[in-house]
């Protein structure tokens, strides 16, 4: 017994301990950030549903780049992908062309060393993002840089949900086939994409790059009116709970995972309350655990309030988008839940203009069309292990 008493005793302090951590981690870093925005831009936007597409395109350009080459992912896998990726960054740095290469480090800690080292011998400038460090380990674990942004000589930009990996390419069986959304930036809205890397880089390094022109040529005009709007654990909520609340006729939501926030939550009740109607796509098959069962008690409610709720069934569903009313519609790296809105680093692209509100309407509508609509009864009725996993995911959902 006084085995067991102790065990317990020093899992409470444990427990204690990291509470203690987060909240005061928590309130050094609301003290330090502040709302970031950037003006509205005029660029030429191009949509990316497939890995394969995305990659043959990025690796393309990435070759072609003559003077710099910026890049920062949360995700890069050390598999065929990741290391023909590495390779053509060192190929550019050894023909003499600036290469930067930032990585989250909880995102990539599966990297082995030895490739960081090769890396960097071949003339890769390179850092991990957001590694963890005293004090406040447990809270600053769990900040993430989950930004995607790759810039290629100050004149073209990348930003979405894609990372670095064979799963992005359709070749994990489980989640197989990949669905994603990713936007290729070419005019205006590519100097903030590279004020942002270059602010992340500095974090990180100490080293200013801010003011060097070189990195920000004269950019050309394009259709597409946007903004993009980095967030940093805090106005995120601020920024969603806005549009929600502004929605008149209509709000479609995509994402892999959806544990909103209370605020957000009652946005959306409220919404419907008014008449709007809101539709949810959520995968039907899940990446991590607990992550489903953390959406039931929210989607239930949602359902039973009028909201039309579909679980993607034609592979993984990694999409982030909000579109409200046919006149925004936001997409980028962050999700419909509670981690990109309080802990996460995130950075998403806001567009106002019809054409390409309504290509990004299209696409959402066919993943729709390729998920199954939900009822009470599916969420209702669970096995035994999925209400075990939903009743453990209620208290963890802010870090899922």
């Amino acid at each position: 017994m006084k085995v067991i008493g102790f065990i317990l005793l020093a899992f409470v302090l444990i427990l204690l301990l990291l509470y203690v951590d987060f909240v005061l981690g928590r309130r050094q870093h609301l003290s330090s950030i502040y709302r970031k925005s950037y003006p509205m831009r005029q660029s030429h936007i191009d949509v990316f549903t497939r890995g394969d597409a995305l990659f043959t395109d990025l690796f393309s350009e990435i070759e072609h780049a003559n003077e710099h080459i910026h890049v920062l992912f949360y995700i890069l896998k050390d598999d065929p992908y990741g290391r023909r990726f590495l390779q053509i960054l060192k190929n550019k740095a050894l023909e003499g062309v600036e290469v930067r290469l930032l990585l989250d480090w909880a995102g990539c800690f599966s990297v082995p060393r030895k490739i960081v080292n090769e890396a960097k011998q071949a003339g890769i400038h390179f850092s991990y993002s957001h590694k963890p460090k005293f004090p406040f380990l447990f809270y600053r674990s769990q900040v993430r840089n989950h930004r995607k942004i790759t810039v290629i000589d100050g004149k073209l930009g990348y930003i979405g949900g894609f990372n670095v990996g064979k799963e992005y390419l359709n070749e994990d069986p489980k989640l197989n086939p990949w669905r994603d959304y990713h936007l290729k930036v070419m005019g205006e809205g590519v100097h903030d994409l590279q004020r942002e890397f270059l602010k992340d880089w500095e974090e990180e390094t100490q080293e200013h790059l801010l003011s060097i022109p070189t990195y920000f040529p004269e950019p050309v005009s394009g259709p597409i009116r946007h903004q993009i709007i980095p967030s940093e654990g805090f106005y995120l909520e601020e920024t969603f709970s806005g549009m929600i609340r502004g929605a008149e006729t209509s709000i479609h939501i995509g994402s892999p995972y959806f544990i909103p926030s209370k605020r957000i939550f009652q946005d959306l009740l409220a919404a419907l309350d008014r008449g709007v109607e809101v539709t949810i796509l959520v995968p039907q098959t899940p990446d991590h655990a607990f992550v489903r069962e953390a959406s039931f008690p929210y989607l239930r409610t949602l359902i039973s309030k009028g909201a039309n709720v579909y679980g993607y069934a034609k592979g993984f569903y990694h999409a982030k988008i909000l579109i409200i009313d046919d006149r925004i519609c936001d997409s980028g790296s962050a999700n419909f839940d509670k981690r990109s809105f309080f802990l996460n680093h995130e950075i998403n692209c806001y567009m106002y203009d019809p054409d390409i509100i309504s290509l990004m309407k299209n696409i959402y509508e066919t993943d729709v069309k390729d998920g199954k609509k939900l009822s009470l009864h599916d969420l209702n009725h669970l096995s035994f292990k999925q209400k075990i996993m939903e009743w453990i995911a209620r208290p963890i959902s802010y870090f899922l």
